[in-house]
């Protein structure tokens, strides 16, 4: 984030923090994106997703007055973010979906093999991540696919720095196995 961007988010923190919902409104602008992409990435499935976005900008409101202006506006959501969808989720008692419809990669310029090869590929990765242990995962997503820093990430889920770089190394250990093996089955199932 820019100088100007943080002063602006800053600013619009302050405002919000006084009760201006249009301050806010854009607060939700700037960092729903972000919100429903960790969300996504920990859990995937679209709904949650969505709805877990939805309950993290309630929470952000009714909790705004507790954010401390020091600390990263972007972070304070995602923690919130990572708890809503993991609450939900257990007290909806839903299983994790088979389905991975929404992780299909279209590349126009490819033929279909090679999508279809992508598409594979992806909903490799996509259940390999998802079968991720949830503190893994969490810290995989927040520095893979949102480009956190490690204090970043140790703010965010409120750990050490040390334990976020044995997460990370531990899931990218779990989820080079679990590829390894994936790919080499599926190899294996082509020249039977």
């Amino acid at each position: 984030m820019t100088s100007t961007a943080a002063i602006n988010e800053t600013e619009l923190v302050f405002r919000a923090k006084n009760g201006e919902q249009n301050a806010f409104s854009e607060l939700v602008c700037i960092h729903a994106q972000g919100v429903r992409n960790v969300i996504y990435r920990m859990y995937g499935n679209t709904q949650i997703a969505e709805d877990a976005a939805q309950e993290t900008f309630i929470q952000a409101w009714l909790y705004l007055p507790s954010f401390r202006p020091q600390t990263s506006l972007r972070n304070w959501l995602y923690r919130i973010a990572i708890n809503a969808a993991t609450d939900m989720l257990r007290k909806e008692k839903r299983i994790l979906p088979n389905s991975l419809e929404d992780m299909q990669l279209h590349d126009p310029q490819p033929g279909p093999e090679a999508v279809t090869s992508q598409e594979e590929q992806a909903t490799l990765v996509k259940k390999a991540v998802l079968s991720l242990p949830d503190a893994c995962r969490a810290v995989l997503v927040l520095r893979e696919y949102e480009g956190l820093s490690y204090q970043e990430i140790a703010d965010t889920l409120n750990i050490p720095v040390g334990t976020v770089m044995s997460r990370l190394n531990y899931a990218r250990k779990l989820l080079k196995e679990k590829l390894e093996r994936k790919l080499f089955i599926q190899s294996e199932a082509r020249y039977v």
